[in-house]
């Protein structure tokens, strides 16, 4: 999740396009709906009135035009930044697209970094909550953007430990579906904050923990959990689950296997993108579809 500081012009521009084009459409849906709401005034007078009413100026409050707070902070902070998002132009705009349709929602990011205040912004209004392994790393993104809710989680994994994780989550009790909390499969994580069990999520963003050498946390855990937490999701719907840097092992072999390839809608280069439909309604649905 953490981006490097060595990125292309072209990241950059995309980051601040996203945001812009998200504000554009932040004023577009207010003018829409001032505009919508002086049509049904207008029609509602003229049904009492036998004669057209005269024409006025229509009013649009301020919150029609004014740029949130929030969202300008990040249009200046990815001005003037000169470290931009991990991710590629092309695999960004896949989780913007979902942003776009579905916030204001609840999105859920393992991982924190300086592109956190990006994913916060495209889920404008909404609730994002970003899980991170490392606690010096949380005070020092906190201290440059407050506003962004992220807890503290420890893993108990390794990398060195996926093959056999692998064969594990293979197991009926791996294949449950329930709250992880409850789960006696060895790949749940059990010891998140509540609000994370207790929050029904749209989106799902895997690209923590740290996963590139043996003694790593890896993600494992993570992603299967995150597919859980889909299936477990209370109502109806689905969830949509994004895993990035799927072209090592760990990534690529455990969203395949927990994910599932069936339930995948896209891969572009190192993300793919899983919409998971909840199991509640019909816990006789198989883990993944035959």
């Amino acid at each position: 999740m953490r981006p490097k500081t060595h990125k292309t012009l072209n990241l950059k521009l995309l980051t601040l396009a996203l945001l812009v084009a998200f504000f554009l459409l932040f004023v577009l849906r207010s003018n829409f709906t001032s505009t919508s709401n002086d049509l049904n005034q207008y029609n509602l007078s003229s049904t009492s009135q036998t004669s057209l009413p005269k024409a006025s100026t229509t009013k649009c409050s301020n919150s029609c035009t004014k740029i949130p707070p929030s969202l300008s902070q990040a249009l200046i902070h990815y001005a003037t930044s000169a470290i931009t998002p991990q991710q590629t132009l092309k695999e960004i705009s896949v989780s913007a697209r979902i942003l776009e349709k579905l916030s204001p929602c609840n999105f859920l990011v393992f991982g924190l970094g300086h592109d956190s205040l990006m994913w916060s912004e495209l889920n404008h209004g909404g609730r994002t909550i970003f899980l991170e392994e490392d606690e010096s790393w949380i005070e020092q993104i906190r201290r440059t953007f407050p506003m962004l809710e992220s807890y503290h989680v420890r893993y108990d994994s390794k990398v060195n430990e996926a093959e056999n994780l692998m064969e594990v989550g293979k197991g009926a009790e791996c294949r449950e579906v329930r709250d992880p909390r409850y789960s006696i499969c060895q790949l749940a994580l059990k010891g998140l904050p509540s609000i994370v069990y207790e929050t029904r999520w749209d989106v799902i963003m895997v690209d923590a923990p740290t996963g590139y050498y043996d003694e790593a946390p890896g993600r494992m855990s993570a992603i299967y959990t995150a597919g859980m937490m889909a299936r477990n999701r209370n109502g109806f719907g689905e969830t949509h689950v994004f895993v990035h840097d799927v072209n090592r092992m760990v990534e690529d072999k455990f969203s395949i296997t927990f994910l599932c390839h069936k339930y995948m809608k896209k891969q572009q280069g190192r993300l793919r993108h899983f919409t998971i439909p909840t199991h509640t309604d019909n816990l006789d649905m198989p883990f993944c579809p035959q």
